[in-house]
């Protein structure tokens, strides 16, 4: 019995552990299969991506200031970090990936670049 592609449903030729008839058919089954099903999930990974490029826009030197009114005004969204770390004084930096935030007082952050 000839295997048929997932995608098309045409007759796959070639070696036997082959599961596509082309590479095409190959992309098109994996782009379904792997794109975001819900838009919650694409429009928080958009979101996450435009706050981490406002950040490493703003802090080029790995450590700066900033006030909370140039973030806004770039497009920053407060709600969407991918971590909190604490320090061992109970200082709390806010994180995207490796580029984080800390509230300072009268509305500025500073901004800091995590060490890989």
């Amino acid at each position: 019995m000839k295997k048929q592609c997932p995608e098309c449903g045409d007759k796959i030729v070639g070696r036997i552990d082959k599961k596509f008839c082309s590479d095409a058919c190959r992309n098109a089954y994996n782009n379904k299969v792997n794109k975001d099903s819900k838009n919650l999930i694409r429009n928080t990974n958009n979101r996450l991506r435009k706050n981490y490029r406002i950040l490493e826009s703003l802090n080029p030197n790995q450590k700066t200031k900033t006030s909370r009114a140039k973030l806004i005004e770039k497009g920053f969204d407060f709600n969407y970090f991918t971590s909190i770390y604490t320090t061992k004084a109970g200082t709390i930096y806010y994180f995207v990936y490796d580029q984080g935030y800390l509230p300072l007082e009268g509305d500025y952050y500073a901004l800091v670049k995590r060490e890989n």
